[in-house]
């Protein structure tokens, strides 16, 4: 295994799982929201770094069971990762043309460490859409590496999720007044998008040729 295949696969996980978790949803308002308040911020960071690390890995293993042995499974599932992925930068794109934006209010009664975690689960674990992410989307992304490489893929994915919980929860203070503004997840979402097609091409090159 060479180095640049080993940092190709970790930058390919590090891009397509930050352009998939950088996005206005409950999960990214529940995160800053403890990060305006300063309370138990650490703990909601780790819960859900871990959780993408822990879905992607299984998502990863998952898929490359799946797919062992099966080639034709293999291409159609890249096939159809380039496809939502195409489908997605799209509607990213779409959503830069009208204004959004992110508010999470500090107030309310302090909870319990075990209670904001809870919540934290709650909007990470209860949300369909993060299954479809991390365990299909990334994890047959990932699964079409081969050997030690899944690893790298994985690890970067990781390294995506703890980066930017961290900055959204520690940086909340800083960071808020600007996600309030629609015209900067305008251009956040033209550059998501932009990313996403990127990937989509690259994930499509992957199952026309096997590279």
């Amino acid at each position: 295994m060479s180095a640049e295949f080993a940092t190709t696969a970790f930058l390919n996980g590090l891009f397509m799982s930050l352009v998939l978790i950088v996005a206005i949803g409950a999960q990214n308002a529940y995160v800053l929201r403890q990060g305006l308040r300063r309370e138990h911020v650490a703990a909601v960071v780790l819960f859900c770094a871990a959780s993408d690390a822990v879905l992607i890995g299984a998502g990863v293993a998952g898929m490359a069971q799946a797919l062992k042995g099966r080639p034709m499974l293999a291409t159609v599932l890249a096939g159809l990762g380039a496809a939502f992925l195409c489908a997605y930068g799209l509607r990213a794109l779409w959503r830069s043309r009208q204004p959004g934006a992110l508010q999470a209010t500090a107030q309310g009664a302090a909870l319990s460490r075990a209670a904001v975690v809870a919540q934290a689960a709650g909007f990470t674990l209860l949300n369909p859409h993060v299954y479809l992410d991390t365990v299909l989307l990334v994890g047959s992304a990932g699964a079409q590496y081969a050997g030690s490489l899944k690893v790298w893929f994985v690890a970067g994915a990781t390294v995506a999720s703890v980066l930017w919980f961290t900055a959204l929860g520690f940086g909340a203070r800083l960071l808020a007044p600007v996600f309030a503004r629609p015209r900067a997840w305008q251009m956040l979402d033209a550059l998501i998008g932009g990313t996403m097609l990127v990937l989509a091409a690259m994930l499509a090159r992957r199952a026309l040729t096997g590279a």
